[in-house]
Order: C-alpha cells, then structure tokens, then sequence
C-alpha cells in the first residue's frame, strides 16, 4: 500500500487550509496559461510556500507581476503562489494525469530574478542584497529583484524589516518593504529616512542651544 497524500491536495499554508486544485484552476483562466499545477513545497527555512508550475499557451509570454495581479481578482493573498516555473510541459503519470513528484524543485534564481541582473553598487545595496539572500535562501540577487517575487511572504518580510532597522538604525515602517520591494528602492527609502533623522537630530540642537540664549540673543540667532 503506498500512501499517496489527499487526493482534493489540500494544504496548509502559514495557517489557513488551501485547496491547490482552486489555485490551479484560477491560474488556467489566464489567457497566457496552457497548462498549471501547483505544489507546496519547503523554503530555505522550513516554512510552506505555494510554487506554481506553468505551460505557456502559443503566441503569449508570461508575466509574473500580470499573472498576480490576475490572481488577486479571484484567490485571497494566502493563496497566490510565491514562485513561478515555467515549463514546457508538465510530467504526466503512465494513466496521463500530472505526475506532481516528478515537478522538479524550483529554481529561484533562473525564474524569478530579472534576465539581466544588476549587481548591487553602493555598501547600502550590498547590505540589503545580503539580507535579502540570506531570508529567501537564493544565491543572488540583483537591485530590481523583488523580494515577493523570489518567495517573500509577509512573515519574512518582518524579518527583512527587522534586520534592515538593526543594520541601518533607521525607524523604517513594514509598509515601507511592500511598497519598495526591490534593493534598490528600499536603498532610497533607506537614505530617506536616515537624513530625516539627521534633520531631526539637528533640529533638536537647534532648540537645545536656543534655550541656553536670553531671548535678545535667541531673537538675534533667529534673525541670521
């Protein structure tokens, strides 16, 4: 007897119960999809994340960030997949149904990271492509590679955020990572925040050395 698994592959993803067959069904609704079988399978971390494996329809190319956006029309976040694969065909069983232990295991980098990559070019984009590898568990990433692309869920992103704070001392919000997922957005948004807290910083000086004046000498800084 050979224990095959759930035969409606039913899952359990970061706590809510996902049926693969809906996702695959939404993923064939696409006009660029031939064919789509998805899978949950292990990150570098231990953590489940949902990999879809795609055939291309004739005449179409695949966009990954147009193949979210169309999934997000029918499926809630959970259940929109971290990575995408494409293939040329999936691997059928003798019967001629999917054979999903044949799919093989998703190579990140190949899929997802953009054909020419860009290196990282200041210490700040090396520090964040580090701490980038490092969570999603990739042997390199390039300055407009986006962290949710490569399999970034909101759980690692609160890492990535918490790594970023004790790396750059800066106040950096968890929205700030979904609205500038790539290193070199967040290498921006990172100088931002850091001269805001140097204007601050100064400011307070300012009001520091102000308060030991009289107010004739107070009046006559201000006035310079």
């Amino acid at each position: 007897m050979e224990f095959l698994g759930r035969r409606d592959h039913q899952v359990k993803i970061r706590g809510f119960r996902v049926e693969l067959g809906e996702i695959e069904a939404a993923l064939i609704q696409h006009p660029a999809v031939k064919e789509a079988a998805v899978l949950a399978q292990e990150d570098a971390h231990g953590a489940k994340r949902l990999v879809a494996y795609v055939v291309v329809s004739p005449a179409h190319e695949l966009v990954h960030d147009g193949m979210r956006a169309s999934l997000k029309e029918r499926l809630p976040d959970y259940m929109i997949p971290a990575v995408f694969v494409e293939m040329k065909s999936l691997p059928l069983t003798t019967t001629g149904k999917i054979d999903r232990r044949a799919l093989p295991p998703p190579d990140v980098i190949r899929s997802e990271t953009t054909t020419d990559r860009v290196a990282p070019r200041t210490p700040t984009e090396e520090s964040l492509a580090g701490i980038f590898t490092e969570l999603l568990g990739v042997d390199r990433i390039g300055i407009h590679d986006d962290f949710f692309h490569l399999g970034g869920h909101s759980l690692l992103a609160t890492q990535a955020v918490s790594r970023i704070r004790e790396a750059f001392q800066v106040r950096l919000p968890l929205r700030v990572l979904f609205e500038s997922p790539t290193v070199a957005e967040l290498a921006v948004a990172i100088a931002q925040q850091q001269a805001e807290c140097a204007d601050a910083d100064e400011i307070g000086r300012f009001l520091a050395e102000l308060e030991q004046l009289s107010e004739e000498e107070a009046r006559l800084t201000l006035i310079n």
